[in-house]
């Protein structure tokens, strides 16, 4: 009955051996007793080949390999992560070549992230003047990073 639903032997014969597991447990917990044990079995496979049919395996299925390779993470490769730390080392190294002024605007705007209005108050200075030594300091950093090789910051 179950080959000739889905004319594949290996899933008849899962579905034959379910059923009879579940005769032979329903023996063994002496329950209720089965009058006609063939009709039962064929009942019971009837069954569980119908819900073969409606499970969302037998739906959907697997996916292939390669199929399953072109699912991106939503975690960045390693090898971006490392890239991306070997960056921020250089940046940080080059950071401590700069002027103190310089080191602690970038820090203050980039580390911290504080906006330019925090930062004028912080220091005492106004905001115009906060805005052109973030300028100053920036492309000073680009500089000497530019010198050093570094084409793209992160």
């Amino acid at each position: 009955m179950a080959y000739a639903r889905w004319m594949d032997a290996d899933l008849a014969l899962d579905i034959a051996q379910e059923a009879f597991m579940r005769l032979w447990k329903h023996w063994e917990a002496g329950e209720e007793e089965i009058q006609n044990p063939r009709a039962w079995l064929l009942r019971v496979a009837r069954n569980l080949a119908e819900d073969y049919a409606k499970s969302s395996f037998r739906k959907n299925g697997t996916m292939a390999p390669q199929l399953m390779n072109g699912v991106k993470s939503r975690e960045p490769m390693p090898v971006d992560v490392m890239e991306r730390a070997e960056a921020f080392d250089k940046i940080r190294s080059t950071l401590e070549e700069l002027p103190q002024g310089d080191r602690d605007l970038l820090t203050l705007r980039y580390a911290l992230e504080y906006d330019a209005v925090k930062i004028a108050e912080i220091l005492g200075i106004n905001t115009t003047a906060v805005h052109m030594r973030l300028t100053r300091a920036r492309q000073r950093l680009a500089d000497k990073l530019t010198a050093q090789g570094t084409t793209t910051i992160p």
